[in-house]
């Protein structure tokens, strides 16, 4: 069984970036802090430091464990909140991973009913690519993810997929980038600087096929994972760049770019993930039943 004031001083460590910083942190010689890290090390089979000149960094399974440390100690915090303010001020975590490829004001939405909830919740939301979310959900890391696709079939994880929105996409571009085709959509994409969702983005290969039944050939200059960075490549004038049209008027508003067109041909849809058991969690329910 793991040490749990060893492993603490190990995350204390990783936090610091130094035995010494760490050490006067903890109010704890460095000499004391370095020997029980030597003894976890030596108990689990494994290094979690490695020195790098006068400095120490973490091995490989130094950062698998430093993910495990974040949630242990964070949860811990949480516990000693919720028992010191009594009662009245307890609430429940609720961790969610959202996929790069999901815009942030769409998972804004869909998560507000946790929020609105009785009983009160504190949200941890952590981003990333769907497959180490998903890793994460299986054990049980997360309580939900946010995703463009539903869970694949290929992995071995017993889950539910719940389509939570779908929509047609909008095309958007700066007004110098209008100036340069005097032509109505879509030939007004064609040949123009496009900005294209990333390979991992499910909506990809929508966009390319409907591009090509409609004998559009736009000149692709980007592309991107995160919605978010393609909209602000967007917003400076590299290219013509899409989103959901449930949200286009909030794009045109913080962008200031212009509306070129729009299309149900291509559809974005968002899945709300989660394993069986966290399927129950409060929140998960309410943001299922309410999309």
């Amino acid at each position: 069984m793991i040490n749990y004031k060893q492993f603490h001083y190990f995350w204390a460590v990783a936090k610091a970036g130094s035995i010494v910083r760490a050490s006067k942190q903890l109010n704890i010689t460095p000499q004391t802090l370095s020997g029980q890290i030597g003894i976890l090390e030596s108990a689990l089979g494994v290094s979690l430091f490695r020195r790098v000149g006068r400095g120490i960094e973490l091995t490989e399974t130094g950062e698998l464990a430093l993910t495990y440390a974040e949630d242990i100690f964070q949860t811990g915090n949480a516990l000693e909140e919720a028992l010191r303010a009594g009662s009245k001020a307890r609430y429940r975590l609720f961790r969610v991973g959202i996929s790069d490829a999901v815009p942030k004001s769409i998972a804004h939405r869909l998560l507000a009913p946790a929020i609105n909830l009785d009983e009160p919740i504190k949200m941890i939301c952590r981003e990333g690519k769907l497959e180490p979310l998903l890793a994460d959900l299986a054990i049980h890391k997360l309580d939900l993810v946010l995703a463009d696709r539903p869970m694949p079939n290929e992995m071995d994880i017993k889950g539910f997929s719940t389509l939570l929105n779908e929509c047609g996409i909008s095309f958007f571009a700066t007004k110098n980038l209008l100036q340069l085709t005097d032509t109505v959509f879509p030939n007004n994409i064609n040949g123009a600087p496009l900005l294209a969702p990333g390979e991992d983005s499910a909506v990809r290969k929508r966009l390319m096929q409907w591009l090509l039944a409609q004998r559009i050939q736009p000149n692709i200059v980007g592309e991107f994972d995160d919605s978010a960075l393609m909209r602000a490549f967007g917003q400076a004038g590299v290219g013509i760049f899409t989103a959901p049209s449930i949200i286009e008027d909030e794009v045109i508003q913080q962008h200031g770019v212009t509306k070129i067109g729009q299309t149900d041909a291509v559809i974005e849809r968002v899945y709300a993930i989660s394993v069986e058991r966290r399927a129950s969690h409060p929140a998960v329910i309410a943001i299922s039943t309410s999309a």
